[in-house]
């Protein structure tokens, strides 16, 4: 493990990895790593001879400042995790390194960008679009590792890439989960005890709708997700939709051709989380 500041250092041992014909991967963080994280670079170190963590924590992803300075930073924790891993560079930039001079890029990926995150998070994508496009301008890796807890991201990042024809392969990675069924996610470290204690609940609602959708329409299941978290005080659904899995528009029935995903964010107390499943309809 290498912990790297900037570009030119970076991009000085990458030319070396190349010039012997070594294989590059990228696995893109915001830091506070997690098992679902590491789950990620496992992939990555067994698909790659060397593979990039960046730890970056982007600001022109969030439309939140609040959610910016209070998102964790731990990166010694992070760099002790990787330092399990010797083929892999940890690229940790200061904002000036990514972003030299304001970025003022805007890109339209349509409908896509429209609903669920992007209703609530306006300019989130194009932030995320900024900063993906930036690290793949620097690294240029052969493939790039992105988890499908944030599936519509998943999506963005593959149009991203057809959009720009960028020689990458977006590799998607399973959502990796708590014992109890809470996704893995960064913002759980700032769960309150009592938060933390009831948000097992939101993955126990989406495998009832599962099964629920063998008996009521889209709508109605939709509906019954909402009512029973927020039927718990302590959560407060922001949104749940049942999308068609390459538009991510919401469905109008379950014949409808293509796979389904009902992708949901809940806010526990001040903490926002972000899930989905899968309906094998």
């Amino acid at each position: 493990m290498e912990l790297i500041k900037t570009r030119k250092e970076l991009q000085y041992v990458l030319n070396s990895d190349r010039n012997r014909a070594l294989s590059i991967g990228l696995v893109p963080t915001m830091g506070a790593l997690h098992k679902g994280h590491l789950s990620l670079v496992d992939r990555a170190v067994r698909e790659n001879d060397r593979v990039v963590v960046s730890i970056f924590v982007n600001p022109t992803q969030f439309n939140d400042t609040n959610d910016l300075k209070n998102y964790p930073r731990t990166i010694e924790a992070d760099a002790e995790l990787l330092s399990l891993y010797p083929a892999v560079y940890i690229f940790s930039p200061d904002v000036s390194e990514v972003y030299p001079e304001p970025d003022t890029r805007r890109f339209d990926f349509g409908p896509l960008e429209t609903v669920m995150e992007g209703r609530y998070r306006p300019g989130h994508f194009n932030g995320v679009a900024q900063v993906v496009s930036k690290l793949f301008e620097i690294i240029k890796p052969d493939r790039a590792y992105f988890g499908l807890k944030d599936f519509q991201q998943y999506s963005i990042i593959k149009n991203l890439v057809a959009m720009l024809g960028l020689p990458v392969e977006i590799v998607p990675c399973d959502i990796v989960r708590e014992a109890d069924g809470l996704a893995m996610s960064s913002r759980n470290a700032l769960l309150s005890k009592e938060h933390r204690a009831v948000t097992p609940q939101i993955y126990r609602i989406l495998q009832e709708a599962v099964i629920e959708a063998g008996i009521y329409a889209p709508d109605e299941v939709k509906r019954r997700v909402i009512e029973k978290i927020n039927s718990n005080a302590l959560l407060k659904v922001e949104y749940f939709e049942i999308v068609d899995e390459l538009t991510l528009q919401a469905i109008a029935g379950w014949d409808q051709k293509g796979k389904k995903v009902g992708c949901i964010a809940v806010y526990a107390g001040s903490v926002r989380l972000i899930d989905n499943i899968v309906f094998d309809k």
